[in-house]
């Protein structure tokens, strides 16, 4: 059976140029995508290549549809500089099986003290962040927005007040107080959204938030956009599917943000659901082994996502008529495509068989990062192919 394309008023001229040999007789009717976009994983080179490379990272990302993804800095040199970037965008050059487009540091060595380098940086980066960091200072964060609206970028802000942390892993909640476990506020997330929204209103800086957790984090973005301030957010499938009532003491449920309260979740579907939140992002943050075995108190933060984002969402979400599938494919396609000026080309495509069921399975994955809290679960969706500038970039194998 040939593949179909998929029609819609989102992707109005997606016609991509199938392959003649494109012929998957043994799938039930293969739907073919535009190429997934995320912005905000973490490929760990240079630096941390134990955890995960760029050629892993990315035939990873391939294996879920991505064909673009955007590196976040927190690596090992911060691209901070020129030089600094170069030593990343060389190792792209070298591994990438899919367009990847890294993150600038808005700061050096990204500890909030002195700017990095934009304007050197600013034709090769998609955007400026210093994720994994949160900007403390308010004179910076203001300093920075004006510089990267100067440049026309965006800055991609990691929001977490260190004030407030009081060293927490986990959600400040029912789960943390019953089981011993120091808590992350809501508040240390929501409070420098509240500040950034105001500077972002003061400097005209196009400002995108990662990663919002909380329901308060949702209002205040609801807020911003009912004000027209040029503000846009993501969230990450597990934030959407999960919340502290499903921690298990394993080091594969602590990220940061934590998986929050029930109410935290639904306000965040409702967000999807009302246009609020513009995308998901996986934040794919692998790490050893050996660092996700110590528990959710001595566990490094982070879960890896970039293989499972589609069949988890078109499963939970899609399937049972929560959302829509243009919805789904306008949060991982069109909308961080627009934001952060990624073109989509008619020569990245994605094929999947939508029927296809299977258990997530770790020991599958392509990325070197293998702690996810979905392991085991039931998923619809298969990729089959990704294409990225015309050339194969994953091929399921039976």
């Amino acid at each position: 059976m040939q593949a179909r394309v998929y029609q819609s008023k989102l992707f109005p001229d997606f016609n991509p140029p199938l392959p003649a040999e494109l012929s998957l007789s043994s799938f039930s009717e293969p739907v073919v995508f535009p190429g997934f976009c995320d912005v905000h994983v973490h490929f760990r080179e240079p630096g941390f290549s134990y955890k995960e490379t760029i050629r892993s990272g990315s035939l990873a990302a391939a294996r879920g549809g991505y064909t673009a993804v955007c590196p976040m800095p927190n690596l090992k040199p911060v691209p901070d500089s020129l030089p600094h970037l170069e030593e990343e965008l060389a190792l792209i050059r070298e591994g990438a099986v899919i367009r990847v487009l890294p993150y600038g540091a808005l700061t050096v060595n990204e500890q909030g003290e002195e700017a990095a380098d934009l304007e050197a940086m600013a034709p090769y980066v998609a955007a400026f962040s210093d994720d994994g960091h949160g900007v403390q200072s308010e004179d910076m964060m203001r300093a920075v927005m004006r510089r990267c609206a100067a440049l026309g970028k965006v800055l991609a802000a990691h929001c977490e007040d260190n004030s407030l942390l009081h060293g927490g892993y986990i959600h400040d909640g029912v789960y943390a107080a019953a089981h011993g476990h120091r808590g992350i506020s809501s508040e240390s997330e929501w409070r420098p959204i509240a500040r950034d929204i105001r500077l972002a209103a003061e400097t005209g800086c196009a400002y995108h938030i990662c990663h919002i957790s909380t329901r308060e984090s949702v209002e205040l973005v609801r807020q911003a956009k009912k004000d027209g301030i040029n503000v846009t957010c993501e969230t990450a499938p597990h934030y959407l599917l999960l919340d502290e009532n499903d921690l298990q003491e394993d080091g594969r449920f602590k990220m940061n943000p934590p998986l929050r309260s029930r109410a935290d979740r639904e306000a965040l579907l409702e967000g999807i659901l009302d246009g609020t939140i513009d995308m998901i992002a996986t934040d794919h943050a692998p790490h050893s082994a050996e660092e996700k075995a110590k528990g959710l108190a001595g566990s490094a933060f982070g879960i890896v996502g970039l293989e499972t984002a589609f069949p988890l969402l078109y499963t939970r979400l899609v399937r049972p008529g929560t959302i829509s599938l243009d919805r789904l494919l306008e949060l991982m396609i069109l909308n961080p495509r627009r934001r952060f000026s990624i073109p989509l080309s008619p020569d990245d495509f994605t094929v999947w068989d939508l029927e296809a069921e299977y258990p997530i399975r770790p020991s599958e994955f392509l990325s070197l990062g293998k702690a996810t809290p979905f392991d085991a679960w039931s998923v619809r969706g298969r990729c089959l192919l990704t294409v990225c500038a015309g050339r194969p970039a994953y091929r399921f194998a039976p």
